[in-house]
């Protein structure tokens, strides 16, 4: 009986070994399962953590108190999950593809189909008023101001008709190719003409004679071969930088303007000096001609030495081939000497 406990004990220990492994594994997975849920607990007390501060946050909230400045903008305001928060897509307006214009929100607003619009009946717009023939083309084409007509730089051809009225013409720079007597006609009171800066290449003999009133008739920097008559009331003549020869000159064309003073005839094709000048004459321009001579008594007479021309004092002869050192006698009544080539 004693032999056989020793036999027996190897019978006893297996269930034992078989024990013992299911302990150990049952020790494994707690140790597998705490391992685990350590794991998941991390990131749930995280945002348990975050809850709690956002209530934290929104009971100590204050309105009142709120102020938001440069300094705190970025501890009151957090824009890092701004784009989360927000779906710009959501807001976006609808636009349907073919429309030019929104959607009225009045449902009325839009018309019936079917529906035949009335025709509309237009009222045709009332004449206008009538304007008087008299000053029409000039104040519609130029500037009227009281008495005074500016035509400058209005791309003229021709010289419009004028008011009745018309004191003062300017029509420089135009295109302005020729002066008719008609142009003037019934202006009695037009007392300056101003056509400089024009194509000017001819003017009717008696393009100005009948203006009883014109004292200044300024022509420079045209075309003309030829002078027109002048008006007795005339006291300035322009007519510098043309083509007037001399023969473009009417015999004594200067004798009867007792009112001339200022006579301007430089940077033509003059031979001689127009004579007989008025006594009347304060400034004679004629440089840059052709005056090659002239006569003892182009500005004094010959007969009378004690003849004193006081008015005139300006006399230009610079720019002719004329030397003025071969008429001494011919100065002695002016009270200077004209300029020019004395050699």
């Amino acid at each position: 009986m004693g032999a056989a406990g020793p036999a027996g004990a190897p019978q006893d220990r297996g269930p034992t070994a078989a024990a013992g492994c299911r302990m150990r594994m049952l020790a494994l997975l707690c140790i597998a399962s705490l391992w685990l849920g350590a794991a998941w607990a991390v990131p749930a007390r995280e945002e348990r953590r975050k809850a709690e501060k956002l209530n934290d946050d929104l009971e100590l909230y204050d309105p009142d108190s709120y102020d938001l400045t440069l300094d705190n903008y970025g501890d009151i305001i957090d824009l890092s999950n701004y784009e989360e928060l927000y779906d710009y897509g959501d807001f976006a307006p609808k636009v349907e593809v073919g429309t030019l214009a929104p959607r009225p929100k009045n449902p009325v607003a839009l018309p019936t189909l079917g529906a035949v619009a009335e025709p509309m009946n237009p009222q045709p717009p009332s004449p206008p008023a009538p304007i008087p023939a008299q000053g029409l083309p000039s104040c519609l084409l130029c500037l009227c101001i009281d008495t005074s007509v500016y035509c400058d730089d209005a791309d003229l051809e021709h010289i419009p008709l004028l008011p009745p009225e018309t004191t003062y013409l300017y029509a420089r720079f135009n295109r302005i190719g020729a002066i008719r007597a008609s142009d003037f006609t019934g202006l009695k009171k037009l007392k300056r003409i101003d056509l400089s800066s024009n194509f000017i290449s001819w003017a009717d003999a008696d393009a100005f004679h009948q203006l009883p009133s014109l004292q200044e008739l300024l022509l420079p920097q045209n075309r003309l071969t030829a002078l027109p008559e002048l008006p007795p009331s005339i006291i300035r003549l322009d007519a510098r930088l043309n083509r007037i020869p001399s023969a473009g000159l009417r015999h004594e064309a200067f004798r009867d303007l007792k009112q001339l003073q200022f006579l301007h005839l430089s940077d033509n094709q003059l031979d001689y000096i127009p004579v007989p000048l008025p006594q009347s004459l304060r400034s004679l321009h004629l440089q840059n001609n052709n005056i090659q001579t002239m006569l003892e008594d182009t500005f004094c007479d010959s007969q009378d030495h004690s003849q004193i021309r006081r008015a005139l004092e300006d006399i230009r002869l610079d720019g002719n081939p004329i030397n003025l050192s071969l008429f001494p006698n011919a100065y002695f009544c002016l009270p200077r000497l004209p300029t020019g080539r004395f050699s």
